[in-house]
């Protein structure tokens, strides 16, 4: 009998939660590069809950060697949310595309703090958050990512 080699996992939708600072850079590292209109950006006040529905790059995607990139659609979500503001970006603009480069924590006292949402062209989320509560859920089957390549950033 041998041991479990990753290549034999099979691949699956995320669905993933993050309650601390460290598992936050995982669900940062999965959602780099994920685009959304900024209309698919939703705060529920009463719920204390910040929604994004997302196109995500399949970063993770063992398979990548056999076909195109894909792209999945996800729902990124933060709860526990007090507070949102942004900078740099148009809220008005209904046909805004936005780009998310990471997700970072900025603590505070007893747990709570900001969860900074960066985006592509120097805009910016801040989430007042009691404390972190983050999940990010594949929604849709993948798809060939529309751009049929991965993103890359110029140093």
């Amino acid at each position: 009998m041998s041991d479990a080699r990753f290549e034999d996992g099979r691949e699956a939708p995320l669905n993933l939660g993050a309650l601390d600072a460290d598992d936050l850079q995982v669900i940062s590292s999965l959602a780099q590069d994920c685009v959304f209109p900024i209309t698919e950006m939703k705060y529920a006040r009463s719920q204390r809950r910040f929604a994004m529905l997302v196109n995500r790059f399949r970063w993770e995607d063992a398979g990548k060697d056999r076909h195109a990139p894909e792209r999945v659609q996800s729902v990124l979500a933060f709860d526990t949310v007090l507070n949102v503001a942004s900078q740099g970006i148009d809220r008005a603009d209904k046909d805004l595309i936005l780009s998310l480069l990471s997700i970072s924590f900025e603590p505070g006292e007893d747990g709570s703090g900001h969860i900074v949402l960066t985006l592509a062209g120097d805009g910016a989320v801040r989430l007042q958050v009691e404390a972190i509560e983050a999940t990010l859920k594949d929604v849709t089957r993948p798809y060939v990512a529309p751009s049929k390549s991965a993103p890359h950033h110029d140093d």
